[in-house]
């Protein structure tokens, strides 16, 4: 049997272990300096070179730079926990814990990525048949369908164009959304949630900003609960209907408070990366004309182009995890507790591992040796639909506008820790 209780899905950060004996100390650094966020790839190689594993004061986190113990850590799913990967970096303050004390129905459970062994396991043999091949390619007329619309809508708009609200953005949440099922009237509205998640999960609001979310958060926990509840009576094909017919022949395996959480979960994973790759794989491709000609001519490089996105200017830069026990990373001793950063814009680009890693080239052989969908038992579940997802909206670009380039433009990136992709992106064309 199932016990809903075991882990609340955000769960706020307790008391914070000790430095590690010996470890740098590095006073100053953030992930949301300024700096960093507008491009991170050349801070972190040095952040690499002056201490592979390092100690954030800003952060109070053990940051790890290497791939190699990167990939130890991903592994050892035992020792390093996933539990901490959807909680908020920084304390709440007081209002926004009142308002999440006075919703005593705001109870979502760890599911997917923030679940451990062997409950991960379990859900992930159930949500993996919502990711099967054949849903996957149930949604390709409809992704096919709304990207020829919005670029419709972009030429009619005329050149140049906001390329992020105009396709970016929209394109992926609405495709996860009609994956869940959600209807197409609620998607501005769940729109405005997701983001809202990211800053709370991975961003550093303030007190005022922290209280607002909080009630959105709990707002847009009570629509995925109704929502839920609604597909109980009316069963489409999509992934809530099947997760509840699953929890219905499998009741002890799979409870409905489990099932509400993953649509609560996946309504936010299941896009936002998506929106920053097919940004981040445009910033690649344009400026470099030949590659760019190569793909309008050849959709087949496009798989292995965008591998090269994932490890040259990944969506994703970093990912948490935190000890289940005293062990030792990095040659320190460190107690349990402590809050792990990995740090993926360091070794997507080691010089140990690709040739000349700081070119971006769509024909290296090696480019899916990145670590940006991460590696173990956690590995992405929407790694091959996040692929197939942004390689098909590549190709439909490249085929109807070849002309597409990149107007002269300062790019600005959502604070946060992880996830990486310009806010805004002018694109014009011929």
């Amino acid at each position: 049997m199932t016990d809903d209780n075991k882990r609340s899905y955000h769960v706020e950060r307790g008391d914070t272990p000790p430095v590690p004996p010996g470890c740098p100390v590095h006073q100053s650094w953030s992930p949301l300096d300024g700096e960093y966020l507008d491009d991170p790839y050349r801070i972190a190689k040095q952040l690499q070179t002056d201490h592979p594993t390092f100690y954030s004061e800003q952060l109070q986190y053990l940051v790890v730079t290497e791939m190699d113990e990167i990939e130890r850590i991903f592994v050892d799913h035992e020792t390093f926990a996933s539990a901490n990967v959807q909680d908020p970096v920084f304390p709440l303050g007081e209002a926004a814990q009142a308002i999440f004390a006075g919703a005593p129905d705001y109870n979502p459970v760890a599911v997917m990525s923030n679940r451990a062994e062997p409950d991960h396991g379990r859900l992930r043999v159930y949500t993996r048949q919502g990711f099967s091949s054949r849903r996957i390619q149930t949604l390709e007329p409809y992704i096919r369908r709304r990207s020829h619309e919005l670029i419709d809508a972009m030429q009619a708009a005329g050149s140049p164009v906001e390329f992020v609200e105009a396709f970016g953005f929209p394109l992926p949440g609405e495709t996860v959304f009609r994956f869940i099922g959600f209807p197409q009237a609620d998607d501005e509205m769940l729109k405005k949630w997701c983001v809202e998640r990211k800053a709370f999960s991975w961003g550093n609001p303030t007190g005022e900003q922290q209280a607002k979310i909080a009630e959105d958060m709990v707002s847009y926990w009570r629509y995925c609960r109704d929502f839920t509840a609604s597909k109980r009576d009316a069963r489409g094909d999509d992934l809530a209907s099947e997760l509840i017919s699953l929890h219905e022949q499998n009741p002890t395996e799979l409870s409905y408070r489990e099932v509400e959480s993953i649509v609560y979960g996946l309504s936010f994973a299941g896009h936002e990366a998506v929106t920053a790759l097919i940004c981040n794989t445009l910033q690649c491709l344009l400026p470099r004309r030949d590659q760019w000609d190569a793909i309008c001519a050849n959709p087949d490089l496009v798989p292995n182009a965008i591998d090269e996105v994932l490890r040259y200017d990944s969506s994703q830069i970093s990912w948490r995890r935190v000890t289940t026990m005293d062990t030792t990373v990095g040659g320190f001793d460190v107690p349990k507790g402590t809050g792990i950063f990995l740090n993926f814009a360091s070794a997507n680009r080691q010089a140990d591992i690709w040739d000349d890693p700081d070119t971006f080239d769509i024909r290296r052989p090696n480019a899916n040796r990145h670590i940006s969908f991460g590696k173990g038992v956690h590995f992405c579940l929407g790694a091959k639909f996040a692929k197939f997802e942004t390689g098909l909206m590549l190709e439909i670009l490249a085929d109807r506008l070849p002309t597409l380039r990149l107007v002269e433009q300062d790019f600005d990136y959502f604070p946060n820790i992880t996830f990486r992709g310009p806010s805004t992106m002018h694109l014009a064309w011929a």
